[in-house]
């Protein structure tokens, strides 16, 4: 098990997940407070953009960033919010133990 923390403004929301899950099922399926800003509408196909967040500073280079021309650069390029270099859709990221204590800013902009 790893720890992803998701942070809503200045509340730090921890996630204990099992390595191989993505970051959108860490916030689906296992957290005990509901994660309003990561609905996932397509369920993690890549095919909606509502789990789009922002990796935190620190941990960017351990996540990576989309791959040019990749279906997820063109999910979430149009989207509120978007930042180049923080951006990816949290159901394109498999965690992984390096992940552990990885930090996630959620957005507001997909509240229902």
């Amino acid at each position: 098990m790893i720890t992803v923390n998701f942070m809503r403004g200045q509340e730090v929301i921890p996630v204990q997940v099992n390595i191989g899950m993505t970051i959108m099922e860490a916030a689906r399926d296992f957290s005990d407070v509901a994660i309003d800003e990561i609905p996932a509408d397509c369920g993690g196909c890549c095919a909606c953009g509502t789990c789009h967040v922002n990796i935190d500073e620190k941990w960017i280079s351990l996540i990576g960033q989309p791959d040019k021309g990749s279906l997820e650069i063109d999910m979430i390029e149009y989207q509120k919010g978007y930042d180049t270099m923080h951006s990816r859709l949290a159901c394109q990221i498999s965690l992984e133990k390096k992940h552990d204590g990885l930090v996630v800013h959620l957005l507001d902009n997909h509240k229902l």
